[in-house]
């Protein structure tokens, strides 16, 4: 009982602590989140058209695209990427931005010949889960708007359906993925498996909703490094192969960190131990 009371107590003043150091950025959290989150489609949209022929002739010699499909296959998916992220940045349209962004994620997993590649699939998962948790803040900002409508036209209070929760739930799930593919690929040392233990133990706080903002802030920290660290695409030569591969997931694991980020502004939903604590 005593070792819960203190590891409790510990908790509420770290927790305590870093709303005190995040009240100036507090305002402007869900804007930089959302942007964090869509700036990987940014990234491959330009690098779409900086890379365009090498694209189309990959396409139709390797993945053998017939005619000009492999033209419009990327033109739609570099003005797709552009348009409906910024829309998410914008707040306009969020669910089906949210949709067309997952099935580019989809396409491109297909076209590209990636569907069984595990370390693709599991960030691109994660990527999904900062998509859905954007979907939830829209709910949950039109949620509110609708309780100050009805309070100010004196009618019975509108809600939004309950999905948001849902969306959170499955946000928080996908979300940690990433650092399960970084578990799993690569060679174990003594340093690799206390960053892993202490990875795991904050990931499964952010799945089931248990101090969700001190886990999630924790793991935005961790991968700030270990995005540092293992992807710096700056130090590679342009003649490197690996540059383009580094830059791509440097940019995806800034997107989860974005999908963290919101996660630390919305709160963790409905369906988590933190929500149900305060039902007692």
């Amino acid at each position: 009982m005593g070792i819960n009371t203190t590891m409790r107590s510990t908790s509420e003043r770290a927790e305590h602590l870093l709303g005190l150091l995040g009240s100036p950025i507090k305002p402007h959290l869900p804007a930089v989140s959302r942007f964090l989150v869509v700036a990987t489609f940014y990234e491959d949209a330009i690098r779409i058209m900086y890379q365009w022929s090498d694209q189309v002739r990959y396409l139709e010699k390797v993945r053998h695209f017939p005619g000009y499909t492999a033209s419009i296959f990327l033109g739609f998916n570099a003005l797709s990427m552009i348009l409906f992220a910024s829309c998410i940045i914008l707040k306009r349209q969020v669910g089906p931005s949210v949709a067309v962004l997952a099935s580019v994620i989809i396409g491109q997993a297909i076209a590209y010949g990636l569907v069984f590649d595990l370390m693709f699939f599991l960030r691109n998962l994660s990527v999904t889960g900062g998509l859905l948790l954007c979907m939830s803040e829209s709910l949950l900002r039109k949620k509110s708007r609708n309780k100050q409508s009805s309070m100010f036209a004196s009618l019975p209070q509108l809600t939004v359906s309950e999905r948001d929760k849902y969306f959170q739930l499955a946000g928080r799930v996908l979300l940690v993925l990433l650092f399960l593919g970084f578990i799993l690929n690569g060679e174990w040392n003594y340093l690799r498996m206390v960053v892993s233990f202490v990875g795991l133990a904050a990931c499964g706080m952010v799945v089931v909703g248990f101090r969700a903002k001190w886990s999630a802030t924790f793991l935005v920290s961790l991968l700030c490094i270990i995005n540092m660290l293992v992807n710096n695409w700056w130090s590679a030569s342009h003649s490197n192969y690996k540059r383009d591969f580094l830059r791509y997931d440097f940019f995806q694991c800034l997107s989860i960190m974005g999908g963290l980020l919101l996660l630390v502004s919305i709160g963790p939903g409905g369906l988590s131990y933190d929500e149900k604590k305060k039902e007692f």
